[in-house]
């Protein structure tokens, strides 16, 4: 019964009005068929009620200062560890899965944080070293599961309402959320990304827990207790005089150096996961979204990068085309008139982030039937660059992506293409290079003279292709369907002739004008 309730109709209901009040809130849309959004504490506390999933969308949404107004934004930024706690039987019991008696000289059983997979206590060890300890809620793999097919369930009803490009993106954000959740619910999966995320970036400058393997299993992470203030934490912040331009500086660079160098990066820096020490140290936390980006797309977002600070916006557009942001076939002129517009309403420093937004939206609705795509290698990407512009908003007015964190990765850009620290050792790499540069060229003319030169089609317009060949081959199928329906009533019976007549000139001119 207990997992029946899961997919009640209360509680479907209640993702649909969570969805819609998100749509309507950030549209600034009244209602929609006479439905009004949900007030903000209202809000929040349907989104708890849903649980994890939609609490991790939830947190992403609380970073946009430019989205939500105050009354909103204050009610969800306590999505991100305030959380109601297991209850006292769920506790001992998942306690008692994890540990013995004797792993612990003191073990607090209140919870200092509660968020949407688990919650975190504190412990000290018998060494008297003070640890985090986070515990899996019980149950959490059942929800998540529901949660993906209700979403499922959401994307059949109403999937015939949206172009084939819609349809794709849908099918990708879905599928990479099903995966990636799925995964973040492991806390052994959690303690591997925290180990290799560690040793790949320990000489970053950022801090992370220091695990504790020994203690560790699928229910509890035990890991260093890291003190700090949270990230949206403005008033004590601000209080210490850290300079805030410097840690947006450090953590747009360190998120460089996660993409688009070594291509391994944390997925979901929201503000209850980053603490910001009093020295002006950045800790990380939370190890359970954690995601590889393919070299095709580190090299489309650094074309991307390069193209907006030199405002090639029809270079901006092909980039975007390899990262499969849009569609193959998109028409790159068009495109580029629209890129154009927004980097000129985003690079205003007289516009307020309302007004932007507002011009945006405007600009945004002649794109309506444009061919945007959104990928499943994109999706986290762009995640995490609206949660850091997201951070931005709280502390910078008017901050956004083009004006402040562009010029940022414009400076790291040398860097994410392999440049080295000095002129003469980016000139000995590259002398050195020069054998192999030869080699291939060589291959390339022995391949050509021999016919046998191959060319490498991208996935993009594969997609493109295949799309074009359906469209075509349908109209076809279905009028030869329809033919060869009308042979056969004739055959079974000749008084249904008009009938197949009907049938058969149905077909031709299908065939004709399809």
């Amino acid at each position: 019964m207990k997992t029946l309730s899961l997919y009640s109709f209360g509680r479907v209901f209640k993702v649909f009005l969570f969805l819609l009040t998100i749509y309507l809130v950030i549209k600034k849309k009244q209602s929609f068929l006479g439905i009004k959004p949900l007030k903000p504490k209202k809000l929040k506390d349907t989104i708890i009620t849903l649980g994890a999933s939609f609490i991790k969308l939830a947190q992403v949404l609380a970073t946009r200062a430019d989205f939500f107004s105050a009354d909103y934004l204050d009610e969800l930024k306590e999505l991100h560890d305030k959380l109601p706690p297991m209850s006292k039987d769920e506790f001992e019991e998942i306690f008692n899965i994890a540990f013995t008696d004797k792993c612990f000289k003191s073990f607090d059983k209140t919870p200092i944080a509660c968020a949407s997979i688990g919650q975190v206590h504190i412990g000290i060890l018998h060494d008297d070293t003070k640890v985090a300890v986070k515990l899996r809620r019980k149950g959490i793999k059942n929800r998540v599961s529901a949660d993906i097919k209700i979403i499922n369930f959401f994307n059949f009803l109403f999937n015939p309402l949206f172009s084939h490009y819609t349809k794709n993106s849908i099918e990708a954000v879905i599928k990479e959320f099903s995966s990636m959740i799925l995964q973040e619910v492991s806390l052994s999966q959690e303690l591997q990304n925290l180990t290799k995320f560690s040793q790949t970036y320990k000489d970053s400058g950022v801090r992370f827990p220091l695990a504790f393997p020994a203690l560790c299993c699928d229910d509890a992470l035990v890991m260093s207790f890291e003190e700090g203030y949270r990230f949206d934490d403005k008033e004590n912040i601000l209080k210490e005089n850290i300079d805030f331009k410097k840690i947006i500086e450090t953590l747009v660079g360190f998120y460089t150096t996660q993409m688009l160098i070594n291509g391994y990066f944390h997925a979901d820096p929201h503000p209850g996961n980053l603490l910001i020490t009093k020295e002006g140290e950045i800790i990380l936390l939370d190890f359970g979204m954690v995601k590889t980006v393919p070299n095709n797309s580190r090299i489309a977002i650094i074309e991307l990068i390069k193209a907006a600070n030199e405002r090639d916006y029809e270079l901006y557009i092909s980039a975007s085309k390899r990262l499969g942001t849009i569609a193959y076939e998109a028409p790159t002129g068009e495109l580029a008139e629209f890129t154009s517009k927004m980097f000129d309403i985003f690079s205003n420093d007289n516009l307020s982030s309302e007004s932007m937004q507002q011009l945006a939206f405007d600009v945004l609705e002649g794109t309506r039937n444009m061919p945007f795509k959104l990928p499943s290698d994109a999706i986290y990407i762009l995640r995490v660059s609206a949660i850091i512009e997201g951070l931005g908003t709280t502390y910078i007015e008017n901050f956004n992506g083009i004006k402040d964190i562009l010029p940022i990765l414009q400076d790291n850009l040398p860097k994410a293409l392999g440049a080295k620290d000095s002129i003469i050792e980016t000139i000995v790499d590259e002398i050195k290079d020069i054998p192999f540069t030869l080699k291939d060229l060589k291959s390339v003319i022995k391949q050509a003279s021999k016919g046998e030169l191959q060319i490498e089609v991208s996935n993009n317009q594969l997609e493109f292709i295949s799309k074009e060949l359906k469209d075509f081959i349908r109209p076809i199928i279905l009028s030869f369907g329809l033919i060869f329906t009308s042979i056969f009533m004739i055959l079974y019976d000749k008084e249904l002739k008009q009938m197949a007549l009907a049938l058969f000139i149905v077909a031709i001119i299908r065939l004709i004008y399809k």
